[in-house]
């Protein structure tokens, strides 16, 4: 790809682009787009209507800009994270019957825990997480989970990196994190109290695909339940899903 004046290449600018979107921002304009991306404003809106133009952005009748179906489209094609949230969905609606409050996937993705997916009860209590959301390795029960079982050079940037308090019980002691890490590679469970909401109880245990963690499977509880009847639950849904992924391999 050409670089352009500054040294970025063309796909460097384009990643940038996309990355403006989030969440809770899911409709700029393309100036908007250009400031927050970091480009001039006619590249800004070239780069726009190029991606539009390819379907990867779509604009609205005032001329804002978002996201485009055939990104999704594109996205899912061949996916390993579809591949896990198809063979984790049915497992993951029983043990949400049993739990009733907030059932969760995620996988560890650029030193984060991104969600692929999140069923809650009507009722539910506090939760932040959502959809293709992400979350700090070392703030939940899911980051925790898979910053436990990451290659080594990953727990050790993360170790040494700052870590930001989500919550006022976030671990953000970075001796007191290796030993809690130690602790969930032994036990093969995380119960994090706190660490997120106040009110809130994270319940995480690994999802094992050929052999190595692909994902973490997590409850989020009301603060005063007793969690190990959801760690039973966890588990047994957690085996269902290997062996649905195991047979997606034959």
């Amino acid at each position: 790809m050409a670089n352009s004046p500054s040294g970025d290449s063309m796909t460097e600018r384009i990643v940038r682009v996309l990355d403006t979107f989030t969440a809770e921002r899911s409709m700029q304009s393309a100036s908007e787009i250009g400031r927050r991306a970091g480009l001039p404003s006619s590249t800004a809106h070239r780069l726009v209507d190029e991606l539009v133009a390819a379907g990867l952005l779509e604009r609205d009748e005032d001329r804002r800009v978002h996201l485009g179906m055939r990104l999704w489209e594109l996205a899912l094609r061949g996916s390993t994270a579809l591949r896990l949230r198809q063979a984790a969905l049915p497992h993951m609606e029983q043990l949400q019957t049993r739990i009733r409050q907030h059932t969760q996937l995620a996988v560890l993705e650029q030193d984060e825990a991104l969600f692929l997916e999140r069923l809650s009860h009507p009722d539910a209590g506090a939760n932040i997480t959502r959809i293709a959301g992400r979350l700090p390795l070392h703030a939940s029960s899911s980051g925790l989970l898979l910053l436990a079982y990451a290659p080594s050079p990953v727990r050790e940037r993360v170790l040494a990196g700052p870590l930001r308090a989500v919550a006022r019980e976030t671990v953000t002691d970075a001796a007191r994190l290796r030993r809690l890490l130690a602790e969930v590679r032994r036990t093969g469970v995380v119960v994090a109290p706190g660490s997120i909401e106040a009110v809130s109880t994270g319940v995480a245990v690994p999802i094992r695909d050929a052999g190595e963690v692909a994902a973490a499977l997590s409850v989020v509880l009301p603060r005063e339940t007793v969690t190990e009847p959801a760690i039973a639950a966890l588990r047994a849904a957690a085996a269902a899903i290997e062996t649905a992924l195991r047979a997606d391999r034959r």
